[in-house]
């Protein structure tokens, strides 16, 4: 059944992929100063191993941000962001880019591709915090919609063939009797699929329903 009591959402993340240790040492101590988390990798090849090691439909499963440098030697900044674009995973995964001044217009056109933000170096330390922040609500709350995307699919998987064809109707706006007709079954058949239906999709009327559907269509 659907649920509207959403698990918590776990410690927040924070990922620094950057080729400079000092530059990642830097940026795990200011986050730590305001207690957040971090996870620091040398370069873009070390975070795709460890994406490698992740459920990727269900990932990240807490509020997470991705602090990346737009140059570093092997696969860039730029290639790994496009990646992640390629396998949806920015939405849940915020890209900060960490840019040098003539990294600026670049960064720019990755804004503009779907990266979170960009900083140039050397940056503030508590702009920079603050716009971590706002990526890490930002993700939680795509951690959040696709949960529920992922419950009402898990609703709809438990319904039978029958309670699918009343739902279609019920959707649609017909009354009981005009779904009885359809189907050619007994109006107190179609009142148990209905209550069978509403409950497994925890809703309490057929607009309710019809509005979580449009909100889970693509």
């Amino acid at each position: 059944m659907a649920s509207t009591a959403a698990p918590p959402l776990g410690i927040p993340v924070v990922y620094l992929v950057d080729d400079e240790s000092v530059v990642r040492d830097a940026l795990a101590w200011l986050l730590r100063s305001r207690r957040l988390l971090s996870e620091g990798f040398g370069h873009a090849e070390a975070f795709e191993a460890f994406l490698a090691t992740r459920d990727l439909t269900a990932w990240p499963d807490a509020p997470s941000c991705l602090l990346l440098d737009v140059r570093m030697p092997g696969t860039s900044g730029l290639v790994l962001f496009e990646r992640l674009v390629e396998r949806g995973l920015t939405t849940a995964l915020p890209v900060i880019f960490l840019t040098g001044h003539g990294d600026v217009p670049t960064a720019v056109a990755a804004v503009k591709r779907g990266a979170f933000d960009f900083v140039e170096k050397p940056f503030s330390d508590n702009a920079l915090v603050d716009r971590v922040v706002q990526a890490l609500e930002v993700s939680g709350q795509a951690i959040v919609r696709r949960r529920a995307r992922l419950a009402v699919q898990r609703a709809l998987a438990e319904l039978t063939d029958r309670e699918r064809e009343v739902m279609e109707r019920v959707v649609a706006g017909l009354a009981n009797k005009l779904i009885a007709d359809a189907l050619d079954i007994s109006v107190r058949t179609v009142e148990v699929h209905r209550a069978r239906l509403f409950e497994k999709m925890n809703v309490r009327s057929a607009v309710e329903l019809a509005n979580l559907l449009r909100e889970q269509a693509p």
